[in-house]
């Protein structure tokens, strides 16, 4: 009987079991998700963000559906990194899979409190900086600049022993250029991409769709752009990739790994499917099979051009 492949990946200091994590703000806190899927077969679960305080969000209406994907303007709606610890975390850490905490602060000062409030806790395994959302202000700014991007990563690198994903923008002009300065600032991995920030019209009205006029663009429309990051991110940077960004296919999956993307995050297609991390574990092992391969590893970055 052949034997299965290897689905073990590394994220720098980070061990998943296999490459498949369920992204940030699409999966709630995992109790939402516990009657449909097993979450204890999942690679990891990156919780919805959590921030210093409580944040109502932004005005109705937030979400809208739009060709191949959906526009959010959620705004980080979240009651903060107390009652997260609270009321969240315990449940969280009895699933024995690794949870990688997404956090977002307005400055540096509140990433590195964060950080450090964070560090030591059961069942936090590592950090996601959500320097990357397109829905609040100031959200973007860690993510758009590289200095900023590479003093924020390395304060939060310093204030905890955690692992230190760094989550991206596709909204610059240099995604590359931000991933090294990420990088060197000690990122144990990158994460490509957040959404595209677009905006939806109703022209009768002569008025915006979302209550805050522009939101984040998700699903199978920013695949293109999401592996184009990976691809350009995993030939600047020598830390792992995770790619995120209409995934919702094997076939989709499967293409992140082989241009560079070491595990990926299932965002938007868990709305609509939310057995569809299920389906992918299962599937996996044959489609590495068909390529021959023993391990996820060995298909990682071997895109030929």
């Amino acid at each position: 009987m052949p034997h299965l492949p290897e689905l073990e990946v590394q994220l720098g200091r980070l061990r998943l079991a296999n490459p498949i994590m369920a992204a940030s703000g699409t999966f709630g806190y995992a109790r939402e998700m516990a009657g449909m899927v097993d979450l204890r077969r999942l690679g990891a679960i990156v919780p919805k963000t959590i921030t210093p305080l409580p944040r109502a969000g932004n005005p109705p209406p937030r979400t809208v559906e739009t060709a191949a994907g959906m526009l959010n303007s959620i705004g980080l709606d979240n009651d903060g990194i107390e009652a997260f610890i609270s009321n969240q975390l315990p449940y969280l850490a009895s699933l024995g899979v690794p949870i990688v905490v997404s956090i977002a602060g307005k400055n540096y000062g509140e990433f590195v409190s964060m950080a450090s409030r964070l560090d030591g806790l059961p069942g936090v395994t590592a950090l996601e900086l959500n320097i990357s959302c397109p829905n609040v202000s100031g959200g973007v700014d860690f993510g758009a600049d590289a200095q900023m991007c590479h003093r924020v990563v390395g304060g939060v690198r310093q204030a905890c022993s955690l692992p230190v994903l760094a989550k991206l923008t596709p909204n610059v002009t240099d995604i590359a250029q931000i991933a090294a300065a990420a990088e060197q600032g000690g990122a144990d991995a990158i994460t490509v991409v957040n959404t595209c920030l677009g905006m939806a019209v109703d022209w009768r009205r002569r008025r915006p769709i979302l209550g805050n006029v522009l939101g984040g663009l998700s699903g199978p429309a920013i695949k293109p752009i999401a592996l184009r990051a990976v691809y350009q991110v995993a030939r600047a940077v020598k830390v792992p990739v995770v790619g995120v960004g209409g995934i919702a296919t094997i076939d989709d999956v499967m293409e992140f790994l082989v241009t560079g993307a070491t595990a990926v995050q299932i965002g938007t297609a868990n709305f609509y499917d939310p057995t569809v991390t299920m389906r992918l574990l299962d599937q996996l092992p044959d489609a590495l099979a068909e390529l021959g391969a023993a391990s996820v590893a060995e298909v990682v970055g071997t895109l030929s051009v």
